[in-house]
């Protein structure tokens, strides 16, 4: 059944036919538009000139790995990049999170929970998209205006992924309010199934990095022990 989401064009990196198969049948399912690459050369130059609203990367190419276009990928762009890959090892989770993912698919990948993460990024870029909050939050240098969706540091834009600012504005419409991972696990993923604790943790570490004056001391994004994290303003 088409998706009741806007559509959306998405760019599907995979070198294994069958499964690049599967992926464009679960995209076009959904009434979207599926554009399909199998190199990684073919995947930085595709997601720069097609700009698809979200990237589905297979990690294992044969001219270079996934991790090499995604970093190319964030060099540029803040698409959405969904990794596919053969292993469940956390470490190498937090590499690709660590380098720009925002969302980790173990293969082998079943159709329906394929197009239920898709619908839920979906979901998620929407409700981005049609956000008309007027909250504007300084501190400390600071400046998070969620209307002009842009965060300011001393005058200077800080460039985010699509996550790290859905995790900010989702954080910052319950400023002085701890946030349970597994609750933005759901607000931000819009999932109730994976290592919520995992992704937020290291999404939330690379927000400090951007925003906050020492990041081994916060002052914005705290920890709530026993609880969560919350952004902390006066």
């Amino acid at each position: 059944m088409p998706s009741d989401l806007a559509p959306l064009s998405v760019l599907v990196v995979e070198d294994d036919p069958a499964a690049r198969d599967l992926l464009i049948l679960a995209i076009t399912q959904l009434g979207w538009q599926a554009t399909a690459v199998g190199t990684a050369h073919d995947a930085i130059r595709a997601a720069t000139e097609a700009m698809p609203h979200l990237i589905l990367l297979d990690i294992g190419l044969p001219d270079a790995s996934g991790l090499e276009v995604l970093r190319a990928v964030r060099r540029s762009s803040a698409t959405p990049v969904v990794v596919l890959s053969a292993t469940s090892d956390d470490d190498a989770k937090v590499a690709l999170l660590d380098a720009g993912a925002d969302d980790y698919l173990v293969k082998p990948i079943g159709l329906p929970e394929l197009q239920a993460r898709l619908r839920a990024h979906a979901r998620r870029l929407d409700a981005e998209q049609r956000a008309d909050d007027e909250l504007e939050i300084r501190r400390d240098g600071i400046e998070i205006d969620l209307l002009r969706r842009r965060v300011l540091r001393d005058g200077q834009e800080i460039r985010l992924t699509p996550t790290e600012w859905s995790l900010l504005r989702t954080l910052a419409r319950h400023a002085n309010r701890p946030v349970s991972s597994d609750e933005l696990w759901q607000l931000v993923w819009g999932r109730e199934f994976g290592d919520a604790k995992l992704n937020v943790r290291v999404h939330i570490l690379h927000l400090r990095r951007k925003i906050e004056p020492a990041p081994h001391a916060p002052v914005l994004l705290v920890n709530v022990p026993g609880v969560g994290y919350m952004l902390q303003v006066p």
